[in-house]
């Protein structure tokens, strides 16, 4: 069990997204079970020192502990917030400690089925659908599908046997236009039929159809001035667009299921794992398992499955992944969904792993920011190769569109960051026309030329953006100037990130997951950005000056007087005899006026 500090330092890393969160006392029990939009700044407001409600206070001061489920949407927060207080009915929830449960839509087993709501859920062959978050919510759809298909409310027994007896009578609904009278023959079984699938369609979320049916009437009824009635098809219009949503937390087709699902970096594998218990999740937990001896993932789902199941009593006989693997748990079937309610629990399961490993790699950089780097810069220097730490990192990267305003940008990053004040830009001198291997020379000699003369220090690895050609180039140059063997240097390659050392002629490909390679991508990609920034500006400069250097009689101070003074060409076009005068006398003034109104 942690302490306050403890406590407060882990709502820091908690995500800005909806779930639901629950509170442990020193037992280990859950005493509070909450929703929130965004869990973040929920949790904190218990922390808050302007806490004024007293119960809350006391909750606050039995918390030992705290975990959190992330979900989609608030209202599958709602949900699962209802199944787990169900579940464990813990002592703050007193308000929720009732026997109340969502409602839903019910589909009756039966001949002419009815359509009727229900708080419950029972296995007699009929088709539930929710659960929703309201009454009201839920009364507004039934009135949206009895406007648009007659139904019957009665509950009559008709089977084809007592309606070809003629055994019942039709009722007033039939009179009113709200039932087609199936109980006297008036509508057949599979008219009927046809109406529960478009029903179905629409609880199921597929309402295109029924959406494209309601926009045409609608605009059937402007066109002919009925806009009243047109404005009630516009409601339902927007009632079907904005409450037709199916929940993800819970489904009755799934009874009795295991999630369990994992993601990975260098040297820790994080597993989620659900419990689905009569369509709910009512367990979630996620867990850290760092490798030691190069286990395969199946080893690991396998650990951790058989310890879960253990801790949570499941007796479930099925076990959604999102990836097959050979399960060591006899009588376990393993089921990879590609559709519906199991590959969302499967998404949902992947998600909270992902969010968990998010959480430890942050928590891991506020307690110990160096530790962190360092173990970054380890890895760097295992993947690459490299003798020493690579606390300095320089990357080339050259930038030029046909030969025009060639520039080569020089990125540096200590400690694994951007060190931005060392960031150098270098306009190419010795190279005409498009050449990246002389750029790449010129650019690396001038660097490290400097470096050497004035006896700074020199990175521990040089990255050069591109493939063979551009390294070689820039080898050479490190041989010439004695570095060679002093100074790491490797080529990354754009389209399949290959990393190419001197004088191997295989690349080498690092795990994508691998921080170092995160490193090494930003660095070019930073490299790329600041070199095309500034080869755009100077372009765009060189454009607007040489419109001025045309002009003869006009040198460069007075080109950069005039620039420094009316910032664009455009003004320097608009600006009085006048004005120009003011700033570069009269005699020039009237040399630039004259160019301009040619």
């Amino acid at each position: 069990m942690q302490n306050i500090s403890d406590l407060l330092e882990k709502v820091k890393l908690l995500p800005n997204k909806p779930g639901v969160y629950q509170y442990f006392n020193d037992k280990g029990e859950i005493i509070y079970v909450g929703k929130a939009k965004d869990l973040k700044k929920r949790v904190s407001s218990y922390f808050s020192k302007n806490q004024d409600n007293a119960k809350t206070k006391i909750l606050v001061r039995s918390i030992r502990d705290l975990r959190y489920i992330v979900v989609d949407t608030e209202l599958d927060a709602l949900l699962l917030e209802n199944n787990l207080i169900k579940e464990y009915q813990p002592k703050y929830n007193i308000q929720l400690k009732d026997d109340k449960t969502y409602p839903w839509i019910c589909i009756k087993k039966e001949p002419f089925p009815r359509v009727f709501i229900t708080r419950n859920v029972i296995k007699d062959g009929s088709t539930y659908y929710g659960p929703y978050s309201s009454v009201k919510v839920i009364n507004t759809l039934l009135e949206l599908i009895r406007d648009l298909y007659p139904l019957r409310t009665c509950s009559l027994d008709l089977t084809p046997k007592k309606i070809a007896e003629k055994k019942y009578k039709p009722c007033l609904e039939y009179f009113i236009g709200n039932c087609l009278a199936p109980c006297i023959g008036k509508q057949s079984l599979e008219s009927y039929q046809e109406q529960i699938d478009a029903i179905e369609s629409i609880l199921k979320g597929n309402t295109a159809s029924t959406i494209g049916m309601l926009k045409n009437q609608m605009k059937d009824l402007a066109a002919n001035y009925a806009f009243e009635e047109a404005q009630k098809v516009k409601e339902r219009l927007e009632i079907i667009q904005r409450f037709q949503s199916k929940s993800t937390i819970v489904s009755p087709t799934i009874h009795e299921v295991d999630v369990i699902t994992m993601v990975e970096d260098e040297k820790s594998r994080f597993v989620n794992y659900l419990v689905i218990h009569k369509g709910a999740i009512v367990h979630g937990f996620t867990t850290e398992v760092k490798t030691k001896l190069d286990e395969t993932n199946d080893e690991i789902l396998n650990y951790v499955l058989f310890r879960m199941r253990n801790q949570f009593n499941s007796q479930s006989k099925e076990v959604l992944v999102e990836e097959s693997f050979q399960c060591t748990i006899d009588n376990i079937k393993v089921t990879v969904p590609k559709i519906g309610d199991k590959k969302s629990l499967v998404e949902l399961s992947k998600r909270n792993a992902t969010y968990y490993r998010l959480e430890k790699r942050k928590k891991e950089l506020l307690k110990s920011p160096e530790k962190a780097t360092e173990r970054i810069l380890e890895q760097i220097k295992k993947d690459f190769r490299l003798k020493e730490l690579p606390v300095h990192i320089e990357c080339f990267d050259n930038s030029n569109i046909q030969g025009s305003n060639p520039v080569s940008a020089c990125v540096v990053f200590k400690n694994a960051k951007p060190s931005k004040s060392d960031y150098r830009i270098f306009n190419v001198k010795t190279v005409e026309g498009p050449n990246d291997f002389a750029t790449m020379e010129e650019v690396v000699f001038r660097r490290y030329r400097r470096m050497l003369d004035e006896d700074q220090p020199l990175p521990q690895l040089i990255v050069i953006d591109g493939g063979k050609g551009q390294l070689s180039s820039a080898v050479k140059v490190l041989e010439e100037l004695g570095l060679r063997g002093k100074v790491a240097i490797v080529g990354i390659a754009k389209k399949l990130e290959e990393i190419f050392f001197p004088g191997d002629s295989y690349p080498l490909y690092i795990n994508k997951k691998s921080e170092s390679l995160k490193v090494i991508q930003h660095l070019r990609d930073e490299a790329h950005r600041f070199g095309i920034t500034r080869h755009r500006n100077k372009r765009s400069k060189a454009a607007i000056q040489s419109q001025l250097m045309k002009i003869e009689g006009i040198g460069e101070k007075t080109q950069v007087v005039l620039m420094k003074k009316f910032k664009t060409v455009s003004n320097i076009k608009s600006a009085t005899l006048e004005e120009l005068t003011a700033v570069i006398g009269k005699s020039k003034a009237t040399i630039v006026k004259e160019a301009f109104t040619k």
